[in-house]
């Protein structure tokens, strides 16, 4: 009794306290001691994917934002997922690398409560999100014409704050009573009780399983098993309507359309996967407790699994830096710097403004009818102007350039036969811009052509031709 009082007197207050807090409600998880060097270890760990987790799904709410070609009601869910998992990291790094470096948990009884809920809202509602990208996915891919229109941005976020309150459904009960949020560990973090064997706490581990990670899974795994059948009754068809001579233009559009949806499915599909693997060791360590083997887990055994779940914030960015080229551009464009980085060509950091404002430079329309057609026929100059999906963008912006480019050749070629002439007509044919007949010639305007725009054209370097000839386009 002595020696305890002694000690009593020499040992800090705040460590009793903490010693009490653990005493007194009587956590589960085992106390022995580890090597600091285990708790700096982990620390570091955290101090890194948290920084990175909130830089990259930072950069990744950034581009989304700025760049309108990427708001679309598709892209909401993949915005909320960078929104959940930057919340994530915000509210989980700092906490657990300061626990770290005390190498005990410091912030009381309710800090461990918020600390755990946020850690368990957040990383559900991912989990949730994740479900409607696979659910979208399917209805674009599978079910084209009926989805058309479908998804709008009300509806898009409509879908989003259910989401957020289901989860913070399941994220609630510990607080009143229906199992609860304790120490985990090498009590440096907190999570819901999932180690103490009463049929409440294993009801709710349970039903917390079934609900929030086994359901959407199967949801997530039927999608893609559809969107891979789709596609390759697609590919077989259009292979069988090509072998026959048979094949048209509107399958071949389809198929395309439907192949720029697969590779936007299959980036969302590596973002599921390793968000399922990345929270599998912790699933597999709370079922263990569940079945009644608790003793069986040692303190790493409850800390590394917790931090590689946390680390599924960082999948997210990632993985949009390297396969998303739409992302890519767009922080090329706003944040240059990245652009180095991400090895974006110098074209694509500029593509849109620069077609842009050279559109806006060389063709001057002179009615608000004729602007609204010649923008309808044009609408994949810039993404801004565009009411198209993203594959429809990218689909519409090749045939675009394509045109140009034809546009640019015949103008040339004739303009050397200019040389020898007095008068120059050029006749171009766009897939999608429509026609163009332009008439060059330095007499007064003729009054039988339908003048609705006019551009200057530098014919050579010689002044002579250099005399501000007009080329006069019209928009049929």
């Amino acid at each position: 009794t002595r020696l305890l009082l002694i000690c009593t007197l020499f040992i800090p207050t705040d460590i009793l306290r903490t010693v009490a807090m653990v005493q007194d409600s009587q956590y589960p998880f085992p106390t022995v001691d580890v090597p600091d060097h285990a708790h700096y270890t982990i620390g570091s760990v955290i101090l890194v994917i948290g920084i990175t987790g909130m830089v990259g799904n930072f950069l990744v709410m950034y581009a989304f934002c700025k760049s309108r070609s990427l708001r679309t009601p598709s892209n909401m869910f993949i915005i909320n997922l960078a929104i959940t998992d930057f919340l994530m990291c915000i509210t989980q790094t700092p906490i657990f690398f300061i626990t770290s470096m005390h190498k005990r948990w410091i912030f009381g009884e309710k800090g461990c409560e918020l600390y755990a809920f946020c850690g368990a809202l957040f990383g559900m509602c991912s989990m949730i999100t994740l479900m409607v990208i696979a659910v979208d996915r399917y209805f674009v891919i599978t079910r084209p014409l009926a989805s058309i229109g479908k998804m709008s941005h009300k509806r898009a976020l409509i879908i989003l704050v259910i989401a957020w309150l289901y989860t913070m459904c399941w994220s609630l009960p510990p607080f009143f009573g229906w199992s609860a949020y304790v120490p985990e560990g090498l009590l440096t973090s907190c999570t819901w009780d999932y180690m103490t064997f009463t049929p409440s706490v294993r009801a709710y581990t349970m039903l917390l399983f079934v609900f929030v990670f086994f359901i959407p899974l199967f949801v997530i795994m039927y999608c893609y098993f559809c969107i891979f059948r789709a596609i390759r009754n697609t590919t077989s068809a259009v292979g069988k309507i090509s072998a026959e001579g048979g094949t048209t233009k509107d399958s071949i559009k389809k198929f395309h359309r439907m192949k720029s949806e697969w590779k936007m499915a299959k980036v969302a599909l590596i973002v599921i996967l390793l968000y399922v693997i990345s929270w599998s060791p912790y699933s597999c360590v709370a079922l263990t407790a569940f079945a009644g083997y608790a003793d069986m887990l040692t303190p790493y055994m409850n800390s590394v699994p917790a931090v590689i779940a946390k680390a599924s914030a960082i999948h997210n960015p990632i993985i949009y830096a390297i396969t998303h080229p739409k992302y890519r551009s767009a922080l090329a464009k706003y944040i240059p710097c990245l652009g180095v980085l991400l090895c974006v060509p110098r074209r694509d950091r500029f593509t849109s403004s620069s077609f842009m404002s050279t559109r806006r430079s060389t063709i001057t329309s002179q009615s608000s009818e004729i602007r609204h057609t010649s923008k309808t026929r044009l609408s994949s100059v810039s993404d801004s102007e565009s009411g198209l999906t993203d594959t429809e963008a990218d689909l519409s912006s090749a045939t675009s350039r394509s045109a140009s480019r034809q546009v640019s050749y015949d103008i040339r070629k004739e303009l050397t036969d200019y040389r020898q002439s007095s008068s120059l007509k050029v006749k171009a044919k766009g897939q999608n811009s429509g026609g163009f007949d332009r008439n060059c010639s330095q007499s007064p305007l003729e009054p039988g052509l339908n003048r609705t725009t006019c551009a200057y054209i530098s014919v050579s370097e010689n002044p002579h031709y250099n005399a501000c000839h007009k080329t006069h386009i019209s928009l049929s």
